[in-house]
């Protein structure tokens, strides 16, 4: 079921009566229960889009429905019944505890004192345990990391209580522990509550391993699927077309392009095998067949002819 959905959706700006649009005929759709990643270059329109599916600025044409609604048409409050946001803005906020921010995504039921019911605090403690931080209950927001802030900013958009959850790059400003926990912690939310999660980020790895779909936003348009398919259709390796570096379909990863004027050739065990093509590449080495090198990976040590090599930075110093 699709909690989400465009027709004919036109997005862009307009400035000073001039209309700038940005992408057109979007057909586009988040069902329940799973995770999309926007992704895409920089510039290509991944925040205007989110801004126009969050109801914060109007479509140049077409139309956005959550849970059937159409999002232009319903009220402010109405629409903070529909979807929660967690926006890129490093947020600070003093003398507030996890708890009291948590339980400000209830304010959309709360009657006109602010005050919450027994169910509601309730649903605020599930929400703080749910992101693990309930031994912080407690603590200052102030007093938390920056992993554990927007840990406690997810679980106030998961209380809000919507079918529909958008964050805006919710892994910035996060060192790599943190960020792959964010990814992780979502995509359970998404396929354990059934809400529909939409997310833009830069994390392409982190989208290749997490996301159930992802739109793959170019100049050019929106191309959806998951994300193996969009890797074995070559559609990555066109969006991010780039002299200094090509997406390894492979690996999912993005390799750089060194200029190669050397050549070697390299047979042996996967793993070290892939580690030593990633250090002759940076050393200028193109691995070829019938080089009059040969380099052999076997018993944990690296040979080339008599000579024997435990270490790569050993290999390199050799063959420089």
């Amino acid at each position: 079921m699709s909690l989400l959905t465009t027709t004919d959706l036109s997005i862009g700006y307009i400035h000073r009566k001039e209309k700038n649009t940005v992408q057109t005929g979007l057909q586009l759709e988040v069902r329940r229960g799973e995770m999309v990643c926007l992704i895409g270059p920089n510039g290509c329109g991944k925040s205007t889009l989110l801004r126009t599916l969050a109801g914060l600025q109007p479509p140049l044409g077409g139309q956005v429905k959550i849970s059937g609604q159409t999002i232009q048409k319903v009220s402010a409050a109405e629409r903070a019944q529909l979807i929660s946001l967690v926006l890129t803005d490093r947020v600070e906020i003093e003398n507030a505890t996890v708890r009291s921010i948590v339980a400000m995504g209830r304010h959309p039921y709360s009657n006109w004192w602010g005050t919450l019911s027994e169910a509601e605090v309730a649903k605020v403690d599930d929400a703080i345990r749910m992101v693990h931080l309930q031994k912080k209950a407690g603590q200052l927001f102030a007093e938390l990391s920056d992993g554990e802030k927007q840990r406690v900013m997810i679980a106030k958009a998961f209380v809000q209580d919507t079918p529909v959850i958008m964050l805006d790059e919710p892994t910035a400003h996060l060192d790599l522990p943190n960020r792959v926990e964010i990814m992780l912690l979502l995509h359970r939310l998404a396929h354990r509550s059934g809400k529909a999660i939409l997310l833009s980020t830069h994390e392409l790895d982190m989208a290749l391993q997490a996301a159930d779909r992802i739109w793959l936003m170019t100049e050019k348009g929106i191309e959806v699927g998951v994300p193996e398919d969009l890797v074995l259709q070559g559609s990555f390796s066109d969006a991010f077309l780039s002299s200094n570096f090509f997406f390894n379909p492979a690996n999912g990863n993005f390799s750089m392009n060194y200029h190669l004027d050397k050549e070697i050739e390299l047979v042996g065990e996967k793993t070290r095998l892939y580690w030593t093509l990633r250090a002759l590449a940076r050393a200028g080495y193109a691995v070829v067949e019938k080089a009059d090198r040969c380099i052999v990976i076997e018993n944990g040590c690296w040979r080339i002819g008599e000579d024997t090599f435990q270490t790569i930075e050993e290999l390199l110093q050799s063959i420089h």
